[in-house]
């Protein structure tokens, strides 16, 4: 055996680090893809809860209802109109009504779909990338 090489493989044990280097960078990043991943799906799973909660509302003038007041805290409070105050960034609020509010949503739930969509190809080119590694450090 050559000096240099471990036992049972062709490969010198600074080409095996350096694939064992790589591989191990490759399983960070795709951790935080699938991190990522998971954020993504909750923030979808909420808007189309908000969506959902929206149309309940249809209807409801004059009606009491609980409303949230933050981290599960509710009050009751009467309906006095289907109009919302939506926030659509940079903390600007614009008056909506329940249709309009809801194409927002869905306008964001498209967003955070091709985010999705992204993060899943590079996901997968991560997966290529570390076979083709392995297929090569194999030979």
């Amino acid at each position: 055996m050559e000096k240099g090489q471990s036992l049972g493989q062709g490969q010198p044990k600074e080409n095996q680090q350096e694939l064992m280097f790589k591989l191990s960078m490759f399983e960070q990043q795709i951790q935080q893809l699938q991190q990522q991943l998971q954020a993504i799906d909750q923030g979808i799973f909420e808007m189309n809860g908000l969506s959902n909660g929206l149309n309940e509302l249809v209807g409801s003038v004059d009606k009491e209802i609980l409303a949230s007041i933050g981290r599960g805290v509710f009050v009751k409070t009467k309906l006095l109109s289907e109009d919302l105050i939506v926030d659509i960034g940079n903390k600007t609020f614009v008056k909506k009504n329940i249709p309009e509010a809801q194409e927002l949503i869905r306008e964001q739930i498209e967003k955070l779909n091709d985010v999705k969509k992204e993060l899943e190809y590079n996901l997968e080119k991560i997966g290529e990338e570390m076979m083709k590694m392995y297929e090569e450090g194999k030979e």
